[in-house]
Formats: structure tokens, sequence, C-alpha cells
């Protein structure tokens, strides 16, 4: 299980961090830039969770480019646990922001026609965001998945 991609320590784990990051953090832009997302709650934890999942794998990454730079393994059973625990945690309210706000998004454009009467509602946005939110979020799960599996190799 050593040479597990995407593990920490490495240029894979950090790329996986980074791609989070990087998603989580344009789910926020595109949202926020939307008028009328704040009065949906689905969308307004969409942004909380996207904002935690920012900052755990900005953290991470930051932790895994030291690792890379002197040159220190992140392999240890506690430390891995650590990854875990918090990779569980971030995938799971990543996973169930974007279906809440997924769910509002099918509810205004099929079941009531609510994007047709209020055009000024941007629901191009809400969709990219919350788009954008998914592929955080398969990312996220990927990373927990590895350290999962990571972890069951000590």
């Amino acid at each position: 299980m050593a040479e597990l991609r995407g593990r920490p320590g490495t240029w894979g784990g950090l790329c996986l961090r980074l791609g989070q990051a990087a998603l989580a953090a344009a789910s926020i832009a595109v949202m926020v830039s939307s008028a009328g997302f704040a009065g949906y709650t689905a969308f307004c934890y969409l942004i909380a969770s996207m904002g935690l999942q920012a900052l755990w794998s900005l953290g991470l990454a930051c932790l895994d480019g030291y690792a890379l730079k002197v040159k220190r393994d992140l392999n240890n059973a506690v430390l891995v646990s650590l990854f875990v625990v918090g990779d569980w945690v971030t995938a799971i309210l990543s996973f169930a922001a974007s279906c809440s706000a997924a769910g509002v998004i099918v509810l205004f454009e099929k079941d009531i026609s609510f994007c047709r009467r209020y055009y000024q509602l941007p629901c191009g946005r809400f969709q990219l965001a919350t788009a954008l939110a998914f592929l955080s979020w398969s990312l996220s799960a990927t990373s927990a998945f590895i350290m999962f599996w990571l972890l069951a190799s000590f």
C-alpha cells in the first residue's frame, strides 16, 4: 500500500488536495456572485460546506507541500487516522450539501418552473455552483477512500 496514489506527502496527494480546494472555491465564487442565493437555506449550506472543504483541503495541501519540500514521510497511523476522520466528515458534508442544492434546483427547474417565471433568478449559476460542488465532493470522496485504505494497511 505504500505506492498508493494520492497518499499524504506525495505529488498525487498535493494535486488531489489542490483540486478539492480549487473546485470548492469556484463553487463558492459562482454561488456568491448569484443574486438571491441567500434566500435559500440549501444554497447557504452549500457555501458553508464548500468553505469547510476548501479550508480542510488547503490546509492538507500545505502539509503535503511541506512534506515534499523537506522530504518527510507522512504515513504514520495517528496522522493518517486524523486524515481519515477529517476527509470522511468533509466528504459527507459536501455530499449532503450538494444533494440538497441539487434538489432545490430540480424543484425550481422541473417541478414548479420557478426559473421560467422569475427570469431574474440566476438558475444557471446555481446549477454551475452545484456541479462544481459535486466535482469537489468526488475528489474528496476519492481522498477519503485512499486514506481509509492507507489506514487499513497499518
